[in-house]
């Protein structure tokens, strides 16, 4: 299988955009498979995992702050190291960025999955795992996404993109489904699940060995990581509508993604599920992303993006409303395969726009600057428990749709004074 990229696959920005290709089209692009298969046996893992990690946080701990405390360790990592991520997948070939990633992911569970079987586990090494797992993620994204945009045709961005995405998705339906089942129906189900996600990340550096190196575009600067990270953030400060896009998904992810977090307590708590009940309910969420992402399609206009975008936003805050409001377990499904929907589409839509507003030589920079978002979920996580332990669990979701829908209206506002003055300017000329 070839990898290579060719000029065709550019995004150059003098280039006529060709038309977008649908799902079958971008497999057969060799670098676009790896890349795709590369994510598949990486997201698996980690999505598995996820859920035995805030299952084993919870047994240990019973907290929901301790929960977010798992989040919060990884959420400070993250948003440490995540624009040294962008940095390096802009200098140094995306390939070994991704290899080096991909191993630092097995090395946070395999730790995990060996402390569990020789029953040393404390929950400090929860925290520590979650720093490393931030470390690779900082790394994996970045490089992958900036990848992304060597590999494909411009015209092909967004619906690679959501490709992705959906990825990730039938991963987090697969991922928490297998892991709640085993770790629910087997004593040694955890560290099974752990050390499984090891194995699969380990899978994942052998696929890398079939991409083209990625180098850099664009003549080496004398700058230093630390000059060219200024860079990257003036790139974006000079851009209203890129940093207005930034923004609000850094608001959104932050306020309304931890929603993730609460998903044992939602299931033993609230509904009385347990175990296999938090990878059902975690999986149902995943299934109305990946229904979003097939019914996204393609998009005509960035116009109708921003739109999509919109609505999508939108529709998260009420329904994370809904989910707090839910008066039990049925309601909750229905409610959230709209959670998991939006969201996706409110990912997919501000991922591939911030691809197409940028140019290639800062698309690692950009894409570290998004994955902001998740460390700052992380981080709102700790704070969010901390209340939701305080007040009631429902209170602090309902109050997490109302910040989701602030966010969205800001963004819509200003999306809305941007355009009515650059039609004045029209006028004007």
């Amino acid at each position: 299988m070839s990898a290579e990229t060719t000029p065709e696959t550019g995004t150059g920005q003098g280039a006529a955009t060709p038309a977008p290709l649908g799902a079958l089209a971008l497999l057969r692009i060799g670098g676009f498979l790896v890349l795709y298969l590369n994510a598949t046996a990486v997201f698996l893992g980690v999505m598995a995992q996820a859920i035995a990690r805030s299952w084993l946080a919870f047994e240990l701990t019973g907290s929901n702050a301790a929960l977010g405390g798992v989040l919060l360790s990884f959420g400070i990592a993250l948003i440490i190291a995540t624009p040294w991520g962008g940095v390096a997948a802009d200098r140094l070939p995306k390939r070994l960025v991704l290899q080096v990633s991909v191993l630092i992911l097995a090395a946070s569970s395999a730790w995990i999955g060996l402390a569990v079987v020789f029953d040393v586990i404390q929950y400090w090494m929860l925290l520590g795992a979650g720093v490393l797992q931030a470390i690779g993620f900082a790394l994996f994204n970045p490089a992958r996404m900036a990848f992304l945009a060597e590999l494909v045709p411009r015209g092909s961005v967004p619906p690679a993109v959501s490709l992705l995405l959906v990825n990730a998705e039938v991963n987090r339906v697969v991922g928490p489904a297998l892991a709640g089942v085993v770790i629910g129906s087997v004593a040694w189900g955890t560290e099974a699940i752990f050390l499984s996600s090891a194995a699969l990340a380990t899978v994942g550096v052998l696929l890398t060995g079939a991409l083209p190196p990625g180098r850099r575009r664009g003549e080496p600067s004398d700058r230093s990581p630390l000059g060219e990270l200024a860079d990257g953030v003036r790139y974006v400060r000079r851009r209203p509508r890129l940093a207005a896009l930034l923004w609000c998904g850094i608001g959104v992810t932050m306020v309304g993604l931890p929603y993730l977090a609460f998903m044992p307590t939602i299931s033993s708590e609230l509904f009385g599920l347990g175990s296999l009940g938090y990878g059902v309910l975690s999986a149902t969420s995943a299934v109305g992303g990946v229904v979003a992402g097939l019914l996204l399609g393609r998009r005509s206009s960035r116009i109708r993006e921003t739109q999509v975008f919109i609505i999508a936003g939108v529709l998260f805050g009420l329904a994370l409303c809904g989910l707090a409001a839910s008066p039990n377990a049925v309601v909750a499904v229905v409610v959230l395969l709209v959670v998991g929907g939006a969201m996706l589409a409110f990912q997919t839509t501000n991922q591939s726009m911030l691809i197409a507003l940028s140019d290639m030589e800062y698309h690692g920079r950009v894409q570290s600057l998004v994955m902001l978002s998740y460390g700052a979920f992380g981080i709102a996580a700790l704070p969010l428990g901390l209340v939701a332990d305080a007040i009631g669990l429902r209170w602090t979701l309902t109050g997490m749709g109302v910040g989701v829908l602030v966010f969205v209206g800001l963004f819509t506002v200003g999306s809305r004074r941007r355009v009515a003055a650059a039609s004045r300017l029209r006028d004007l000329g």
